[in-house]
């Protein structure tokens, strides 16, 4: 058996990146059209899969589950 900590399932990976993509460029960003942002989302979506990045957990397995306490 194989303990998964709260937090760290696939989907809040990718819910983290879509947090980044908004913080990085959606929010800071000014687009006159649907099709300028989903050109600049493109544009830095293959900015990032230049240089990718892991997202790496900074908690333990028991600071996360204290957290849900």
């Amino acid at each position: 058996m194989h303990f998964t900590p709260t937090g760290s399932s696939w989907i809040n990976r990718v819910e983290r990146w879509f947090g980044y993509l908004t913080d990085q460029l959606i929010r800071r960003g000014v687009h006159k059209s649907v099709q300028a942002l989903e050109k600049d989302i493109r544009d830095w979506m293959d900015q990032w899969n230049d240089d990718p990045k892991p997202f790496v957990w900074t908690k333990t397995a028991e600071e996360i589950l204290e957290s849900d306490r």
